[in-house]
């Protein structure tokens, strides 16, 4: 399979705030920190599915637990995953199982993490061992 490429950037208008979300084709996006507030939008959106890559309190007290993530995401009627993962530390058994969500879960996906960044590289490291 040929690697996957970034084919539009858009900016969801969420309560709050806008916010920039990478479509890197039909079924998965990536975005920077989400809030709860954020979920009844996203799903107003078409997403199915959330997944959370950045791991509870890595940015301090401020950042939403996954807990509250999760709630948040099922109330908005959204399927919600928690797969925490250390910037610069990406392990093969990540991959695998990002591979595996993206591929499984309701689509169109939503990946998420601090910037972006750590989500569309597991994404985009599942798709090249497939």
């Amino acid at each position: 399979m040929a690697m996957p490429t970034v084919t539009l950037t858009t900016e969801l208008p969420i309560p709050k705030a806008r916010m920039q979300v990478t479509q890197h084709n039909d079924h998965f996006s990536t975005a920077p920190q989400l809030a709860p507030e954020h979920m009844a939008a996203i799903a107003s959106h078409g997403y199915r599915t959330v997944i959370n890559n950045r791991p509870d309190m890595e940015g301090g007290p401020d950042q939403p637990t996954s807990t509250q993530m999760q709630a948040a995401a099922e109330a908005a009627g959204l399927s919600y995953h928690y797969l925490p993962v250390i910037s610069g530390s990406i392990t093969p058994e990540q991959v695998q199982r990002m591979a595996e969500l993206v591929k499984s879960a309701p689509s169109p996906v939503l990946a998420f993490c601090r910037s972006g960044a750590r989500s569309t590289q597991l994404w985009m490291m599942g798709a090249a061992n497939d």
